[in-house]
């Protein structure tokens, strides 16, 4: 199995599906390790057919692909796993459903606790954000770089989310971060293919 690190990508929530498998695929291709499918529409339908195409682009070019929170939807496209948020489905009953080889990661947001029991729990990694603002979840408490650090002693990856670009990426990568994971700075650009090569670029310094 791939490892839990370089360039996350995490799916913009649209219903254009035709543009959603071009930029993904272009990302893919150029530098993505990690995919996550995010969409909080409704609509199961679009979920199901979005989710089982980028399953079997993610799996063509050896890349893990992650549900987000919705095991059922995991499991019906043989995902390799599931990123869970505090208010989401719990860590061990993810585990209990998909395995003990999935992939569960969770949300940390600000809070070395919370990290902690996460890994207790069985996550297989960690995210903190957002360590930048994020037009996703503008929102967001800020976690400060200093956290990556200050995790490094749980022995899982450490990934980080929110707001990040070609033109902060490194900051966050020298202060530790395993793995950056990026939504509009993918899929939010001009030119997706030349942001995934230089953000996955950043890794190889």
């Amino acid at each position: 199995m791939p490892s839990l690190d370089g360039l996350y990508a995490i799916t913009p929530d649209t219903d254009d599906s035709e543009r959603l498998i071009e930029q993904v695929s272009l990302a893919l291709d150029h530098g993505v390790r990690i995919l996550q499918y995010r969409n909080k529409s409704q609509d199961k339908v679009r979920r199901l057919w979005q989710a089982s195409i980028l399953a079997s682009l993610a799996r063509s070019r050896d890349v893990l692909f992650l549900i987000n929170d919705d095991i059922a939807l995991a499991q019906a496209v043989h995902a390799d796993g599931v990123h869970v948020g505090r208010d989401d489905t719990g860590i061990a009953a993810a585990r209990a459903a998909l395995g003990a080889g999935a992939i569960i990661g969770a949300s940390c947001y600000h809070d070395l606790a919370l990290a902690r029991a996460a890994v207790a729990a069985g996550a297989r990694y960690v995210a903190f954000g957002a360590v930048f603002p994020s037009a996703t979840k503008p929102a967001a408490s800020a976690a400060p770089l200093s956290l990556f650090a200050a995790a490094a002693n749980l022995g899982v990856p450490r990934v980080a989310i929110g707001g990040i670009t070609v033109d902060n990426a490194a900051q966050v990568i020298d202060a530790g971060a395993d793995a950056i994971a990026v939504i509009g700075g993918l899929f939010d650009v001009a030119d997706t293919a030349a942001a995934a090569q230089a953000l996955s670029g950043l890794f190889r310094r």
